[in-house]
């Protein structure tokens, strides 16, 4: 398994310095990653770092706790779009879904994919498996499903836990075959990766990429 190909190689502590992204795009280009996912104030740079290589700009949306307003998710998603951002990942409104307010959660979702495809770029959902049901995450996936977004997506590494095999199986066997998962929030080895794409992932998100690259080659 080429596990280099499935990976974003992610930054996103709010301490993140430019010379952090430098070096992880670099290691992106190295390693050939299939993307960086950058804090939205570096979309701009790591558009450059990575220019004429296959490695896309990753960034995140409403990111870590998904309450922000759809407007101001709108904007965010506007702004990272014209910085060169190939790939959107988008925590969605975890306090409408816990109020059961599913035409809200649509309504957003419907919202962020107007400039995303104006744009014919990637839409990922984040809906915090590890904080939800198996009805919750069943129901989140049947709604992005009706929405056709590219990507569900675990977690954001900021909950109380991350991804999980059984998440992945579940959304996998509640998702068409064309709506991929990427699976994040706590993956750090081969093993643990390799797991995860058997599981149904077509995308790990990592910040111990080259450590998981690395123990594929032993």
């Amino acid at each position: 398994m080429n596990i280099e190909a499935y990976i974003d190689h992610t930054i996103l502590k709010p301490s993140t310095t430019i010379g952090e992204v430098e070096q992880l795009c670099k290691e992106a280009i190295q390693y050939q990653f299939a993307a960086v996912c950058v804090p939205p104030f570096y979309v701009k740079a790591a558009k450059q770092l990575v220019l004429n290589t296959d490695v896309k700009v990753a960034t995140v949306i409403g990111f870590p706790f998904g309450y922000s307003s759809t407007a101001s998710k709108v904007k965010e998603a506007e702004e990272a779009l014209a910085d060169g951002a190939d790939e959107l990942d988008m925590v969605h409104n975890i306090a409408a879904l816990k109020n059961g307010d599913w035409d809200y959660l649509s309504k957003e979702v419907s919202k962020i994919l107007v400039p995303t495809r104006l744009n014919d770029k990637v839409l990922k959902v984040i809906i915090e498996s590890g904080i939800l049901t198996d009805t919750e995450i069943i129901r989140s996936c049947e709604l992005y499903a009706k929405h056709h977004v590219d990507f569900v997506k675990t977690s954001t590494g900021y909950a109380e836990k991350g991804a999980s095999l059984e998440a992945v199986k579940l959304m996998r066997a509640h998702l068409p075959e064309e709506i991929r998962i990427k699976a994040s929030g706590g993956i750090r080895t081969y093993e643990d990766a390799q797991k995860y794409v058997a599981a149904g992932a077509s995308r790990i998100g990592a910040s111990a990429s080259v450590h998981i690259a690395k123990e594929q080659l032993k």
